[in-house]
C-alpha cells in the first residue's frame, strides 16, 4: 500500500514539474508587434441627431470619407472606437460599440511589418455573422474604410487603421 502511494505522489510530482515548465516559457506569437484602431461613424444626409449626442469627427477625417463617392454624406458622427494590440501570430477582435457586440472586427497579421505598412486579415462581423473577409495592405495614417449597413437613416462606416505603438513606460 504504502508502495502505491508513493509511486502515485511521484506521479503527481512529475507532472505538475513537466506542466510547469511548459507554462515558463514565453509565447513569441503572443509579440505585440503594433496596433490597430477600429471607429465605427455614422454618416447621414439628414439630421446628425440621429445618431445621439456624439462627437463630430475631424475636418481631416471628414475631408477623407468626402473624396470617395461611396462614403459621401452631409453629415459624421463617431459612434465607437477601439484601441487593439496586433499580435505576431494570434487574432485579435476590436469591439468598438462596447458594451454591444454587434460590430466586431477580427484581425491579425498577415506579413512582418514594417514601421509605416501592415498586411492584415481582416473580417467584419454583424450582428453576429461574418459579412466580410479581406486582405488589408494598411500605411501609416490611411484607414481602411468599410461602408458597413444602414442604421437610423444613414450608413454606419467602420474605419481599421494602423495606431501608433504606445512610447515605452507610459
Amino acid at each position: 500500500m504504502n508502495r502505491w502511494k508513493w509511486i502515485n505522489s511521484g506521479m503527481v510530482v512529475a507532472a505538475m514539474v513537466f506542466s510547469s515548465v511548459g507554462f515558463s516559457q514565453d509565447d513569441p506569437g503572443k509579440t505585440n508587434i503594433g496596433r490597430v484602431r477600429v471607429t465605427v461613424y455614422f454618416g447621414t444626409d439628414g439630421e446628425p441627431k440621429m445618431a445621439g449626442a456624439k462627437a463630430a469627427v475631424t475636418k481631416e477625417t471628414e475631408k477623407r470619407l468626402r473624396s470617395e463617392e461611396r462614403l459621401r454624406f452631409k453629415n459624421y458622427r463617431v459612434l465607437g472606437q477601439e484601441l487593439q494590440p496586433l499580435l505576431r501570430s494570434y487574432e485579435s477582435w476590436a469591439q468598438p460599440l462596447k458594451p454591444s457586440d454587434e460590430v466586431l472586427v477580427r484581425f491579425e497579421a498577415r506579413s512582418q511589418p514594417t514601421k509605416q505598412a501592415m498586411g492584415l486579415n481582416v473580417e467584419l462581423w454583424l450582428s453576429r455573422k461574418k459579412v466580410l473577409k479581406t486582405d488589408a495592405h494598411l500605411e501609416g495614417n490611411r484607414p481602411l474604410y468599410i461602408l458597413g449597413p444602414e442604421w437610423r437613416h444613414g450608413r454606419l462606416i467602420i474605419a481599421v487603421a494602423l495606431a501608433p505603438m504606445e512610447k515605452p513606460g507610459s
